[in-house]
């Protein structure tokens, strides 16, 4: 039983770090809404003029593009590959699996430059293709492992029901055992949409084209070549972040029922 004292302190505590993770974007906000360096606009007119000069729609669309592509084809490889590994027993599984996992520990700066020779030998470089395709496989790598602990957790008997009913594989994996994965697939679906909007390395080495630039690139570009000023820096940064703000709220009921989930998973 917790007595009035802890439930206070506990209160006190989770307020001041409420209060120090909210200070940054209160304080953006605040210098979005606020008269700009160079005179003129204030306000809401901030955003429409941060709009205008730093080209946000052609980078927004960009970017609503590749992570669109990417989260697709990432979570549906994750869910056939966890499902695999979680489920199935087949040679040099082990191996393969541990070479999924070295996806996940390499960091992206590690192979941005042997990649990009790479894509450049297959004609890939300034292509859609030459943002997307390395994303997906940094993104399979941990959708693996995140599916193959829902998978491996999963009610066997009723896995063991569909087989003896002559459901094969591929029907039991989507029909039987994808339905109640729902939280973990929408948990790793945000996961993996925040990483791609976010990605700033692979975007700024692989494309030179204006209209392949993702928005956090554009955003670097914005600062560098058209604004000095941090008011209308303040608003292209508030751009930028408000459509992983929208999908987080949107999705965020099942984002934390399938953190809760794969905290109690192997």
């Amino acid at each position: 039983m917790i007595s009035r004292g802890e439930r206070v302190a506990n209160y006190v505590i989770l307020s001041a770090f409420a209060a120090f993770a909210l200070f940054p974007i209160v304080t953006i906000l605040s210098a979005a809404l606020g008269p700009a360096d160079t005179g003129g606009t204030s306000g809401f007119g901030n955003f429409a003029a941060a709009w205008e000069i730093g080209h946000f729609g052609t980078y927004l669309r960009s970017s609503l593009l590749v992570s669109g592509f990417v989260v697709v084809v990432s979570v549906v490889l994750s869910i056939m590959s966890g499902y695999a590994f979680g489920t199935m027993r087949f040679r040099g599984q082990s191996v393969l699996f541990y070479l999924f996992l070295l996806g996940i520990m390499m960091p992206s700066e590690a192979i941005a430059v042997p990649l990009y020779f790479d894509l450049r030998t297959l004609g890939l470089i300034d292509t859609f293709w030459s943002v997307t395709l390395p994303q997906v496989a940094l993104s399979v790598a941990f959708g693996t492992f995140w599916m193959r602990a829902y998978f491996r957790a999963s009610n066997r008997a009723i896995v063991e029901a569909a087989r003896i009913d002559g459901a094969s594989s591929w029907r039991i994996l989507w029909r039987v055992l994808l339905p109640p994965a729902r939280p973990a697939v929408v948990t790793l679906t945000l996961l993996i949409f925040m990483w791609t909007w976010n990605e700033f390395l692979i975007p700024l080495i692989m494309v030179t084209s204006e209209s392949l630039r993702t928005a956090p690139l554009g955003l670097a570009f914005f600062q560098g070549q058209y604004t000095s000023g941090f008011t209308l820096l303040a608003a292209g940064s508030v751009i930028v972040a408000t459509p992983v703000v929208i999908f987080y709220l949107f999705l965020q009921r099942h984002f934390v029922r399938g953190l809760l989930q794969g905290a109690v998973r192997e």
